[in-house]
Protein backbone atom coordinates (compact mmCIF):
# COMPACT_ATOMS: atom_id res chain seq x y z
CA UNK A 1 0.00 0.00 0.00
CA UNK A 2 1.06 3.27 -0.66
CA UNK A 3 2.24 5.82 1.90
CA UNK A 4 0.76 8.39 0.99
CA UNK A 5 -2.43 8.81 2.99
CA UNK A 6 -4.59 9.88 0.45
CA UNK A 7 -4.36 7.51 -2.14
CA UNK A 8 -4.41 4.70 0.41
CA UNK A 9 -8.21 6.09 1.16
CA UNK A 10 -9.21 6.17 -2.45
CA UNK A 11 -7.58 2.43 -3.20
CA UNK A 12 -9.55 1.64 0.02
CA UNK A 13 -12.65 3.06 -0.71
CA UNK A 14 -12.77 2.25 -4.66
CA UNK A 15 -15.28 -0.36 -4.56
CA UNK A 16 -17.87 1.94 -2.26
CA UNK A 17 -17.74 4.32 -4.98
CA UNK A 18 -20.10 5.60 -7.37
CA UNK A 19 -19.36 5.85 -11.31
CA UNK A 20 -18.83 9.19 -11.16
CA UNK A 21 -16.55 9.34 -8.15
CA UNK A 22 -14.54 6.66 -9.89
CA UNK A 23 -13.77 8.75 -12.64
CA UNK A 24 -12.53 11.31 -10.18
CA UNK A 25 -10.59 8.28 -8.31
CA UNK A 26 -8.93 7.67 -11.99
CA UNK A 27 -8.61 10.91 -12.83
CA UNK A 28 -6.39 11.90 -9.61
CA UNK A 29 -4.51 8.64 -9.83
CA UNK A 30 -3.72 8.98 -13.47
CA UNK A 31 -2.42 12.40 -13.21
CA UNK A 32 -0.61 12.77 -9.56
CA UNK A 33 1.51 15.98 -10.99
CA UNK A 34 -1.46 17.98 -12.04
CA UNK A 35 -4.43 17.03 -10.38
CA UNK A 36 -3.26 18.24 -7.07
CA UNK A 37 -3.24 22.02 -8.54
CA UNK A 38 -6.70 21.97 -10.16
CA UNK A 39 -9.73 24.01 -8.89
CA UNK A 40 -12.93 21.80 -8.26
CA UNK A 41 -14.19 22.98 -10.95
CA UNK A 42 -11.41 22.10 -13.09
CA UNK A 43 -11.14 18.60 -11.79
CA UNK A 44 -14.94 18.25 -12.15
CA UNK A 45 -14.15 19.44 -15.94
CA UNK A 46 -11.34 16.76 -16.54
CA UNK A 47 -13.32 13.76 -14.73
CA UNK A 48 -16.47 14.35 -16.62
CA UNK A 49 -18.49 15.25 -13.79
CA UNK A 50 -20.39 18.26 -11.81
CA UNK A 51 -18.30 19.95 -9.25
CA UNK A 52 -20.22 19.28 -6.42
CA UNK A 53 -19.50 16.12 -7.06
CA UNK A 54 -15.62 16.31 -6.59
CA UNK A 55 -16.79 18.32 -3.29
CA UNK A 56 -18.62 15.20 -1.86
CA UNK A 57 -16.15 13.27 -3.55
CA UNK A 58 -14.17 15.29 -0.80
CA UNK A 59 -16.21 14.87 2.05
CA UNK A 60 -16.80 10.84 1.06
CA UNK A 61 -12.78 10.36 1.70
CA UNK A 62 -13.11 12.07 4.97
CA UNK A 63 -11.59 15.38 4.67
CA UNK A 64 -13.38 18.43 5.61
CA UNK A 65 -14.17 19.43 2.24
CA UNK A 66 -12.24 20.26 -1.23
CA UNK A 67 -9.61 22.69 -0.06
CA UNK A 68 -8.48 20.12 2.83
CA UNK A 69 -8.12 17.13 -0.41
CA UNK A 70 -6.29 19.44 -2.08
CA UNK A 71 -4.22 19.81 0.24
CA UNK A 72 -3.43 16.42 1.35
CA UNK A 73 -2.85 16.00 -2.48
CA UNK A 74 -0.06 18.97 -2.67
CA UNK A 75 1.47 17.06 0.22
CA UNK A 76 1.61 13.70 -1.21
CA UNK A 77 3.03 15.16 -3.74
CA UNK A 78 5.89 16.05 -2.43
CA UNK A 79 7.15 12.50 -1.39
CA UNK A 80 8.32 10.81 -4.97
CA UNK A 81 7.38 7.65 -5.65
CA UNK A 82 9.90 4.50 -6.27
CA UNK A 83 9.15 3.12 -9.77
CA UNK A 84 7.40 0.20 -8.11
CA UNK A 85 5.06 2.39 -6.66
CA UNK A 86 4.18 3.81 -9.55
CA UNK A 87 3.95 0.69 -11.54
CA UNK A 88 1.53 -0.53 -8.99
CA UNK A 89 -0.47 2.31 -8.85
CA UNK A 90 -0.91 2.31 -12.57
CA UNK A 91 -1.49 -1.01 -12.95
CA UNK A 92 -4.49 -0.87 -9.92
CA UNK A 93 -5.96 2.39 -12.16
CA UNK A 94 -6.23 1.11 -14.95
CA UNK A 95 -7.13 -3.18 -14.42
CA UNK A 96 -10.37 -3.03 -16.21
CA UNK A 97 -9.63 -0.85 -18.97
CA UNK A 98 -10.35 -2.26 -22.16
CA UNK A 99 -8.98 0.60 -24.14
CA UNK A 100 -5.73 -0.40 -25.97
CA UNK A 101 -2.58 0.80 -24.77
CA UNK A 102 -1.41 2.46 -27.68
CA UNK A 103 -4.70 4.89 -27.71
CA UNK A 104 -4.41 4.95 -24.13
CA UNK A 105 -1.04 6.37 -23.73
CA UNK A 106 -1.64 8.61 -27.01
CA UNK A 107 -4.39 10.12 -25.36
CA UNK A 108 -2.40 10.93 -22.20
CA UNK A 109 -0.12 12.64 -24.02
CA UNK A 110 -2.58 15.01 -26.07
CA UNK A 111 -3.83 15.78 -22.27
CA UNK A 112 -0.69 16.48 -21.00
CA UNK A 113 -0.17 19.12 -24.32
CA UNK A 114 -3.74 20.33 -23.31
CA UNK A 115 -2.50 20.87 -20.10
CA UNK A 116 0.83 22.76 -20.85
CA UNK A 117 -0.95 25.30 -23.08
CA UNK A 118 -3.17 26.35 -20.95
CA UNK A 119 -0.26 26.66 -17.91
CA UNK A 120 2.59 28.08 -20.22
CA UNK A 121 3.27 31.66 -19.11
CA UNK A 122 3.43 33.34 -22.02
CA UNK A 123 6.08 36.43 -20.30
CA UNK A 124 7.82 33.39 -18.81
CA UNK A 125 8.52 31.98 -21.87
CA UNK A 126 9.54 35.07 -23.79
CA UNK A 127 12.26 35.68 -20.49
CA UNK A 128 13.42 32.11 -21.70
CA UNK A 129 13.85 33.06 -25.27
CA UNK A 130 15.45 36.42 -24.20
CA UNK A 131 17.58 34.78 -21.67
CA UNK A 132 19.15 32.21 -24.51
CA UNK A 133 19.32 34.99 -26.95
CA UNK A 134 21.88 37.14 -24.78
CA UNK A 135 23.90 34.24 -23.10
CA UNK A 136 27.15 33.99 -23.46
CA UNK A 137 27.25 30.72 -22.33
CA UNK A 138 24.77 28.10 -21.94
CA UNK A 139 25.14 24.73 -20.26
CA UNK A 140 22.35 22.47 -19.94
CA UNK A 141 22.12 20.61 -16.95
CA UNK A 142 19.85 16.96 -17.78
CA UNK A 143 20.35 13.74 -16.02
CA UNK A 144 18.96 10.07 -16.79
CA UNK A 145 16.02 10.05 -18.46
CA UNK A 146 16.04 13.92 -18.88
CA UNK A 147 19.47 13.80 -20.84
CA UNK A 148 17.33 13.16 -23.43
CA UNK A 149 15.40 16.45 -23.56
CA UNK A 150 18.94 17.81 -23.27
CA UNK A 151 21.05 16.54 -25.92
CA UNK A 152 17.99 17.60 -28.38
CA UNK A 153 18.30 20.87 -27.22
CA UNK A 154 21.95 21.18 -27.06
CA UNK A 155 21.98 19.83 -30.72
CA UNK A 156 19.95 22.87 -32.15
CA UNK A 157 20.73 25.81 -30.29
CA UNK A 158 24.73 24.88 -30.34
CA UNK A 159 23.93 24.39 -34.27
CA UNK A 160 23.04 27.80 -34.57
CA UNK A 161 24.45 29.90 -31.36
CA UNK A 162 27.46 27.87 -31.34
CA UNK A 163 27.70 28.13 -27.43
CA UNK A 164 25.71 25.59 -25.84
CA UNK A 165 27.07 22.63 -24.30
CA UNK A 166 25.24 19.44 -22.32
CA UNK A 167 27.15 18.39 -19.23
CA UNK A 168 27.14 14.79 -19.57
CA UNK A 169 29.72 13.97 -16.74
CA UNK A 170 28.42 14.63 -13.39
CA UNK A 171 32.40 14.55 -11.99
CA UNK A 172 33.26 16.97 -14.52
CA UNK A 173 30.56 19.65 -13.61
CA UNK A 174 33.11 21.56 -11.69
CA UNK A 175 35.46 22.27 -14.34
CA UNK A 176 32.77 23.32 -16.65
CA UNK A 177 31.97 25.89 -14.55
CA UNK A 178 35.11 27.10 -13.00
CA UNK A 179 34.60 29.90 -15.12
CA UNK A 180 30.95 30.82 -15.19
CA UNK A 181 29.66 34.77 -14.96
CA UNK A 182 26.72 36.42 -14.69
CA UNK A 183 26.42 36.50 -18.44
CA UNK A 184 25.97 32.42 -18.77
CA UNK A 185 23.01 31.07 -18.84
CA UNK A 186 22.40 27.66 -16.98
CA UNK A 187 19.18 25.23 -18.19
CA UNK A 188 18.03 22.86 -15.68
CA UNK A 189 15.73 19.84 -16.69
CA UNK A 190 13.78 17.68 -14.02
CA UNK A 191 10.99 15.78 -13.66
CA UNK A 192 9.86 13.44 -10.98
CA UNK A 193 11.76 11.44 -9.40
CA UNK A 194 14.42 14.58 -9.68
CA UNK A 195 18.33 13.90 -9.67
CA UNK A 196 19.93 15.04 -6.89
CA UNK A 197 22.94 16.17 -9.01
CA UNK A 198 20.72 18.55 -11.05
CA UNK A 199 19.33 20.32 -8.33
CA UNK A 200 23.19 21.02 -6.70
CA UNK A 201 24.23 22.29 -10.05
CA UNK A 202 21.31 24.69 -9.85
CA UNK A 203 22.01 26.08 -6.63
CA UNK A 204 25.66 26.40 -7.14
CA UNK A 205 24.79 28.12 -10.78
CA UNK A 206 22.75 30.97 -9.25
CA UNK A 207 25.00 31.19 -5.89
CA UNK A 208 27.60 32.27 -8.75
CA UNK A 209 25.58 34.77 -10.23
CA UNK A 210 24.47 32.80 -13.05
CA UNK A 211 21.14 33.57 -14.78
CA UNK A 212 18.85 30.20 -14.39
CA UNK A 213 16.03 28.66 -15.93
CA UNK A 214 14.38 24.77 -15.53
CA UNK A 215 12.11 23.05 -17.00
CA UNK A 216 10.35 20.78 -14.62
CA UNK A 217 7.10 19.45 -14.16
CA UNK A 218 5.29 21.24 -11.64
CA UNK A 219 5.97 24.28 -9.13
CA UNK A 220 6.59 21.72 -6.13
CA UNK A 221 9.56 20.56 -7.92
CA UNK A 222 12.73 21.00 -6.38
CA UNK A 223 14.36 23.07 -8.87
CA UNK A 224 12.25 25.76 -8.71
CA UNK A 225 13.90 27.64 -6.00
CA UNK A 226 16.92 27.99 -7.98
CA UNK A 227 15.86 29.30 -11.16
CA UNK A 228 15.33 32.30 -11.94
CA UNK A 229 13.17 32.11 -15.35
CA UNK A 230 10.71 28.92 -14.72
CA UNK A 231 8.85 26.79 -17.43
CA UNK A 232 6.84 23.97 -16.63
CA UNK A 233 5.02 20.78 -19.05
CA UNK A 234 2.81 18.06 -17.95
CA UNK A 235 4.50 14.40 -18.05
CA UNK A 236 1.74 12.24 -16.47
CA UNK A 237 1.62 9.01 -17.78
CA UNK A 238 -0.37 5.38 -16.80
CA UNK A 239 3.15 4.14 -16.46
CA UNK A 240 6.29 4.19 -14.18
CA UNK A 241 8.05 6.07 -16.83
CA UNK A 242 7.59 10.11 -17.61
CA UNK A 243 6.54 11.34 -21.00
CA UNK A 244 8.43 13.98 -22.73
CA UNK A 245 5.86 14.66 -25.29
CA UNK A 246 5.24 18.40 -23.61
CA UNK A 247 8.69 19.04 -22.35
CA UNK A 248 9.69 18.52 -25.93
CA UNK A 249 7.46 20.31 -27.41
CA UNK A 250 8.26 23.31 -25.36
CA UNK A 251 12.03 22.98 -26.19
CA UNK A 252 10.70 23.00 -30.29
CA UNK A 253 8.87 26.12 -29.22
CA UNK A 254 12.18 27.56 -28.09
CA UNK A 255 14.64 26.98 -30.32
CA UNK A 256 11.75 28.05 -33.21
CA UNK A 257 11.08 31.50 -31.30
CA UNK A 258 15.26 31.53 -30.94
CA UNK A 259 15.82 31.08 -34.60
CA UNK A 260 13.37 33.28 -35.80
CA UNK A 261 14.60 36.16 -33.51
CA UNK A 262 18.15 35.58 -35.20
CA UNK A 263 17.24 35.43 -38.72
CA UNK A 264 20.05 36.80 -39.93
CA UNK A 265 22.40 34.97 -38.01
CA UNK A 266 20.94 32.18 -38.52
CA UNK A 267 20.66 32.12 -42.13
CA UNK A 268 23.91 32.95 -42.54
CA UNK A 269 25.15 29.92 -40.54
CA UNK A 270 22.98 27.38 -42.01
CA UNK A 271 24.19 28.20 -45.34
CA UNK A 272 27.84 27.92 -44.09
CA UNK A 273 26.33 24.19 -42.87
CA UNK A 274 25.05 23.68 -45.84
CA UNK A 275 28.05 23.90 -47.99
CA UNK A 276 29.87 21.86 -45.87
CA UNK A 277 27.31 19.30 -45.12
CA UNK A 278 27.88 19.01 -48.95
CA UNK A 279 31.14 18.93 -49.23
CA UNK A 280 31.26 16.01 -46.67
CA UNK A 281 28.69 14.24 -48.08
CA UNK A 282 26.82 14.35 -44.96
CA UNK A 283 23.42 13.58 -45.74
CA UNK A 284 22.33 10.75 -48.19
CA UNK A 285 21.27 11.36 -51.67
CA UNK A 286 18.29 9.50 -53.65
CA UNK A 287 19.12 7.75 -57.11
CA UNK A 288 17.85 10.56 -59.29
CA UNK A 289 19.95 13.03 -57.39
CA UNK A 290 22.98 10.99 -57.88
CA UNK A 291 22.35 11.03 -61.48
CA UNK A 292 21.58 14.44 -62.22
Amino acid sequence: MYKSDIYERIMEKMGQMSKSQQKIAQYIINHPDSAPFLTASKLAQLSGVGEATVVRFAVFLGYQGYPDMQRHLQEALKRQWTTVERLQMTSMANRDKKESVVHEVLHDDISNLQATLQQIDKDEFNKAVKAIIEAENIYIIAYRSAASLGAFLEFYLDLVLQNTELIVQADGISEHLLGMTDKDLVIGMGFARYTKRTVEVMKYAQEKGAKTMCLTDHILSPLMPYADIRLTAASDINSFINSFVAPLSIINALITAVTRIEKEKVEKRLEELEDLWESFRVFHHSFADEQA
